[in-house]
């Protein structure tokens, strides 16, 4: 036991002396930078990968599992910005982040960072969706069941609305909101840009007849790019958008539901990063007033 925490000790301490020397690096080689604070998220993250088991526990122990990973991600918060500078700035007009329960509420999907993205703006009583088989995932498995995720069963499923049927029940039993990208993957874009949106998120709430909530976060490939190692301190705004009643919807609805929501987001993106960057807004293609947008199709977002 004793050489086991000897050899974390010096681990650590490299690890950490790593992290300072690329920093160090940087004020003389700024792409340094990047190797700087990846070093500094992961550790970021591990720490609270670890934290987040215990308050879950813990949480789960006096009755309040849907916040733990609402816990977990401010605690990721504050160490990130802390290591490297970088956080996100919630805009929520209508406090609905606080005040809507439950709802499905869907975002943009840019990087690996969302995760970050996620932990300044996770309410509470909200949880991720992940497959079922991710239970059996030693420590991920047993976080997310810990914290209240809500499992989706993919197996032998033909369509978005018989994979989301479950989740919809749990969802209005235990009045627990969840978060989705509806994209299904990350864009890594250089410029604000939706992919074509699955349907899923937009099944399930129809299913559950709770609203939509739409957060739109700023393009930030100016903050961080994997392919033009960038990583920088920097702010990034995330608008929460007025919530999307589905009362009344039905399976037939899902398509106009999908596409004027991808319409809306897609408005906000590009004004959000304008304002960021001090742009003046391009010139759009308009129908109706909102900006035009092309392609969903029927795979689950998850």
């Amino acid at each position: 036991m004793a050489s086991l925490l000897a050899y974390l000790e010096y681990f650590f301490a490299g690890y950490a002396a790593l992290t300072v020397f690329f920093y160090m690096l940087s004020l003389v080689i700024p792409k340094a930078a990047f190797a700087a604070r990846s070093l500094a998220s992961y550790i970021a993250l591990l720490a609270s990968t670890m934290f987040g088991v215990f308050i879950s526990i813990a949480m789960r122990l006096v009755g309040w599992t849907h916040s733990a990973q609402w816990a977990t991600g401010r605690s990721f918060k504050y160490l990130m910005a802390l290591l490297t500078g970088i956080t996100f700035v919630v805009e929520d007009p209508k406090d609905t982040l606080n005040s809507l329960r439950p709802a499905v509420f869907v975002g943009n999907h840019q990087t690996e960072l969302d995760v970050l993205m996620l932990g300044c703006m996770f309410p509470k009583h909200c949880s991720m969706t992940a497959k079922s088989s991710l239970k059996k995932t030693p420590f991920l498995g047993w976080f997310m069941t810990l914290s209240g995720c809500i499992f989706i069963n993919r197996v032998n499923t033909k369509d978005a609305r018989n994979v989301m049927a479950g989740a919809a029940d749990e969802i209005r039993s235990k009045r627990q909101s969840v978060y989705l990208f509806p994209e299904g993957t990350r864009s890594y874009a250089k410029e604000p840009s939706l992919l074509p949106f699955k349907k899923g998120a937009f099944h399930l709430a129809i299913q559950a007849q709770v609203p939509i909530v739409p957060c739109v976060v700023a393009n930030y490939s100016h903050v961080f790019s994997i392919k033009g190692f960038e990583f920088n301190a920097g702010t990034v705004p995330v608008k929460v958008l007025d919530p999307i009643p589905t009362a009344g919807l039905t399976a037939a609805d899902v398509d106009e539901l999908t596409r004027t929501t991808r319409e809306l987001m897609l408005k906000e993106l590009v004004e959000l990063t304008a304002r960021v960057r001090g742009q003046a807004l391009p010139a759009a293609k308009h129908t109706n007033g909102a900006v035009k947008a092309s392609g969903v199709d029927m795979k689950v977002a998850a």
